[in-house]
């Protein structure tokens, strides 16, 4: 995907929610980013930007996931003081909530993180 000409050039790049969604490599725009559902591929194979380099913060990852899995655990709690469903229902509903939830979270956080990294790079 060229972004030196047409309409698309006149956008910029994408928001930082839809990048992480559908990951997009910061150069091209090409869904590139992840070669596993939260992981960051080695390089973009669209124009070959080396994303192994551009990221960095990884180990940050996991106090990320703890906070999130913190929150989830108070969502969790207060939704079954309130109604108290049965079990069940409650695995039912927070099994898929905080599979995705840590899944979209990740993304989201190394896409930013990778993204700043790659306007670092461009200012160097």
């Amino acid at each position: 995907m060229d972004r030196g000409s047409g309409p698309d050039a006149e956008k910029g790049q994408p928001g930082l929610g839809r990048a992480a969604l559908f990951g997009l490599c910061p150069r091209c725009g090409a869904r590139t980013l992840f070669e596993a559902p939260a992981r960051i591929a080695l390089a973009c194979e669209a124009c070959g930007l080396d994303l192994g380099a551009l990221e960095r913060g990884g180990r940050l990852a996991g106090l990320f996931t703890m906070v999130l899995a913190a929150l989830l655990i108070g969502a969790a709690l207060g939704i079954d003081a309130l109604l108290r469903p049965p079990l069940w229902l409650s695995a039912l509903v927070w099994a898929p909530i905080t599979v995705g939830g840590v899944i979209f979270a990740l993304r989201f956080y190394r896409t930013a993180l990778l993204y700043r990294q790659y306007e670092e790079h461009l200012a160097r």
